[in-house]
C-alpha cells in the first residue's frame, strides 16, 4: 500500500509510521512526506530516513484555493492508495477528498465528534470531561469530520496538565495509526483482497 505523509509540525506520528514500516511491522510504502509549511521537523525526520519530501507552502499562494489545487497535483504525482494527515494542520477541499477517493486518513487527539478543532486536548480538560482520547477517521472537507475508523479513549487524571494528557494521547494516538494502517495494509494486499 502506498502512502503519502502531510505533515506541519514535528512528525512524532509520522517517525512511528517510518520505525514501523522500516521494521517491517507496517507493509506500506511511503511514497513522500509533504508539509504546508517550510522548517518542520516532520520533514527533516523524513528526509533523515531517506524519504522524498515536498513543501506547498501556503503562505506562497494568493488563495486558499490555489494552494490546494497545487496540493492536490503534487499528492496525486505519487498515486497513494492513502493520504496520511499526521497532525497536518490545514482544512483540504474537498476537490483534494474526491481526488483520492476519499481516502484521506486524519488523527485527531480526542473522541470525535466531541471537540473538533486544533485545541481538542486543551477544549476536553476546559470543558471538564474526565475521560477522552484518540480518533482516526476518514477526513472529509469539514473540520475533523468524516467517518470514524478507529477510537481509544485516555482518562484524565486530576494531576494531567494539558501537556502531559497530550502526551499521554499521543501514545495512543501513534498505536492507533500504526494498527489501522496495518489493517488497511492488508485489506489491499492481494491475499487480503482474495
Amino acid at each position: 500500500m502506498r502512502i503519502v505523509v502531510l505533515v506541519s509540525g514535528t512528525g512524532s506520528n509520522l517517525q512511528a509510521v517510518i520505525d514501523a514500516a522500516t521494521s517491517g511491522e507496517l507493509d506500506v510504502e511511503i511514497a513522500a512526506v509533504g508539509a504546508d509549511r517550510e522548517g518542520t521537523y516532520g520533514v527533516e525526520r523524513a528526509s533523515e530516513a531517506g524519504l522524498e519530501t515536498f513543501v506547498i507552502n501556503f503562505n506562497s499562494f494568493p488563495t486558499r484555493e490555489e494552494w490546494d489545487a497545487a496540493l492536490t497535483a503534487r499528492v496525486a504525482s505519487y498515486a497513494p492508495d492513502v493520504v496520511v494527515s499526521s497532525g497536518f494542520m490545514r482544512i483540504v477541499s474537498a476537490d483534494f477528498i474526491n481526488a483520492f477517493n476519499g481516502k484521506y486518513l486524519n488523527t485527531h487527539p480526542a473522541l470525535l465528534p466531541s471537540f473538533p478543532g486544533a485545541h481538542g486536548v486543551r477544549d476536553a480538560m476546559a470543558y471538564g470531561v474526565k475521560v477522552t482520547g484518540c480518533t482516526v477517521h476518514w477526513a472529509d472537507a469539514g473540520m475533523d469530520t468524516g467517518p470514524i475508523v478507529a477510537q481509544e479513549a485516555v482518562v484524565i487524571e486530576d494531576a494531567d496538565t494539558e501537556e502531559t494528557l497530550h502526551e499521554k494521547i499521543k501514545v495512543v494516538e501513534r498505536r492507533l495509526l500504526i494498527a489501522t494502517l496495518a489493517s488497511l495494509a492488508a485489506a489491499s494486499s492481494p491475499a487480503g483482497r482474495g
